[in-house]
């Protein structure tokens, strides 16, 4: 197990440690109104925090000076060097009760700048529908500056919480998060501060009502081989490479076709079904102009980024990955690149229950309606996020992004968020916190028996 270090690669370290350390100055009043809110969110935005060379310094200095403004305590801790993970606690009253974990990533996905119609990191307003454009916007820097403009909100007016509320700011989510929360989620230092629950992201909304998302379907990222011998290009036989692997991509094709129209048809939600894209090809015999066009190569594959849901009968799916897709009768073989548990460390599929055997569930949706919001019909989230990490703990957690009236833009041109939209956020944030930071009605069950 890696451990965590207080620490930045070079000149950046001392900044950061009288970031986090200087005195802190006074919590803002009341009083101050949403334009210093927005002028954050841009701020933070305008940190180019895109792969593959993510400024994390940047934004560990405007975490860590908003961390200071509101007197939280904060810790930056290194997995693996040069990728910083901002852990900030605001301390409740019992230290005995569970924490709550809000947990954000930095970075972002890369750009087509020239295919935006705006600058992708001046976080620009347009002045008739008050969107801001930017990179983040929705996935995921307008949740993380949100849930610190909530706890603004809430000292301000004097709500001190009862059980202690971790923030995280992690890195490399968009890579996978291996060196970001995944690391976290197994470190004596996560062990340490006693999460109970965590809040991640989830998928904006097109509707009215927030998309909320309790488990999610798991990568396997599969490449599968072809063999054969070598022949002239004009020969006719079977069983060369480029043959056998064609026949197992139209199986492939028709496997993703049935699981696509049970979408079409409504009868499984897009997180319900098992999705297969082709994401390469690989085959022929290079050449300076080229291919070598006369000749049939002795061996070609294909990668396909398969995406598993929880409740799936994982060990049917390898059979059939075995048997149908890269069968060795058609001397085929196949290897998961990566291949993500669809269960917690339990055995149990890692779903977070949204029912009343899971009181944060109800505290979550009651907070959103008191903010005058409403949640959606709990989904498994089609992709992938942190929270995975922390539900293969066995801990509940929820991925929810107050997005509403917006269309999604993840990972597309012009990604956007509007001024209202960001505010509201903001207020339901305040909601949820305030409810969390109250809740001590959690039966016999202390930080230290988690």
């Amino acid at each position: 197990m890696a451990k965590s270090r207080g620490s930045f690669i070079g000149g950046v370290l001392p900044l950061l440690f009288l970031l986090a350390c200087a005195t802190p100055a006074v919590v803002a009043d009341g009083g101050e109104d949403d334009g210093g809110a927005i002028s954050r969110f841009q701020q933070y935005l305008q940190i180019n925090t895109a792969h593959p060379t993510p400024d994390y310094a940047g934004a560990g200095e405007f975490i860590l000076s908003l961390a200071r403004e509101l007197a939280l305590g904060s810790e930056v801790l290194e997995f693996v060097p040069g990728k910083p993970l901002f852990l900030l606690k605001w301390a409740g009253r019992d230290a005995s009760l569970p924490a709550v974990l809000l947990n954000s990533h930095t970075d972002v996905v890369p750009v087509e700048a020239h295919k935006w119609s705006r600058s992708p990191f001046a976080a620009s307003i347009d002045p008739e529908t008050g969107n801001i454009y930017a990179r983040g916007s929705q996935d995921m820097k307008s949740v993380g500056i949100q849930y610190l403009e909530a706890i603004r909100r809430l000292k301000a007016a004097g709500f001190v919480p009862d059980r202690t509320i971790y923030l995280s700011f992690v890195p490399d989510e968009e890579i996978g998060g291996r060196d970001g929360a995944e690391a976290f989620a197994v470190s004596d230092k996560f062990r340490d501060i006693g999460v109970g629950f965590v809040l991640d992201e989830g998928l904006p909304s097109a509707g009215g009502e927030y998309r909320v998302f309790h488990g999610e379907r798991s990568p396997w990222w599969t490449v599968i081989k072809a063999f054969g011998a070598p022949g002239h290009g004009a020969k006719l036989y079977d069983n060369s490479a480029m043959e056998n692997l064609v026949k197992s991509l139209e199986v492939i094709r028709r496997f993703r076709a049935a699981q696509f129209r049970l979408f079409n048809a409504g009868e499984k939600a897009e997180g319900e079904v098992i999705s297969v894209n082709m994401v390469y090809l690989k085959a022929g015999t290079p050449s300076p102009t080229g291919f070598v066009m006369n000749l049939q190569p002795s061996e070609a594959e294909a990668g396909l980024d398969i995406r598993v849901p929880p409740n799936v009968d994982t060990e049917a799916l390898v059979r059939r990955i075995a048997d149908e897709w890269a069968p060795s009768s058609r001397n085929m073989t196949f290897e998961f690149k990566v291949k993500v548990p669809v269960e917690d460390m339990y055995g149990k599929p890692a779903i977070t229950p949204v029912d009343s055997s899971n009181p944060w569930w109800a505290l979550l949706e009651d907070a959103v309606k008191k903010a005058g919001g409403k949640l959606s019909k709990p989904e498994i989230f089609p992709a992938s996020t942190d929270a995975r990490s922390f539900r293969q703990l066995g801990l509940p957690a929820i991925g929810f992004s107050p997005i509403a009236n917006t269309p999604s833009l993840l990972h597309d041109h012009d990604e956007y968020l509007g001024k209202a939209e960001y505010l509201k956020g903001i207020t339901v944030y305040e909601s949820i916190i305030r409810a969390f930071g109250s809740y001590t009605l959690e039966g016999s069950r202390t930080k230290d028996e988690l």
